[in-house]
């Protein structure tokens, strides 16, 4: 997988970059710049997350998979198609009793 660190044009297909590890989380950078880092998460089945905050504002866009994102105490069905955004520091965890691969967006906040 190639990372880009320059403002380049990057085309690619997310579907041919989702791999699973029998455990735990497989995550790939596939652009980053000055304000914005976009990394495509595989989360394996059974996989959580702990409650954790973020400096920066989050987006969240599910591919495939299901699992469960808590924010800010509300419970969140993940399911291919939604997009949620997250405010900087705002507390969320994930829960992934499926597989679940998702495109996470982080960019400064306004």
């Amino acid at each position: 997988m190639t990372t880009s660190t320059a403002p380049t044009s990057l085309i690619t297909q997310l579907s041919d970059k989702i791999e699973y590890a029998e455990t735990g989380i497989l995550s790939k950078v596939l652009l980053k710049t000055s304000s914005c880092q976009y990394t495509l998460f595989c989360l394996a089945a059974g996989t959580d997350i702990a409650e954790h905050t973020s400096t920066r504002d989050a987006v969240v866009q599910v591919i495939e998979g299901q699992g469960t994102l808590t924010l800010d105490g509300q419970e969140i069905s993940l399911h291919p198609g939604v997009f949620v955004f997250m405010p900087a520091n705002a507390p969320h965890a994930l829960t992934a009793p499926a597989n679940l691969a998702f495109l996470l967006t982080l960019s400064d906040s306004v």
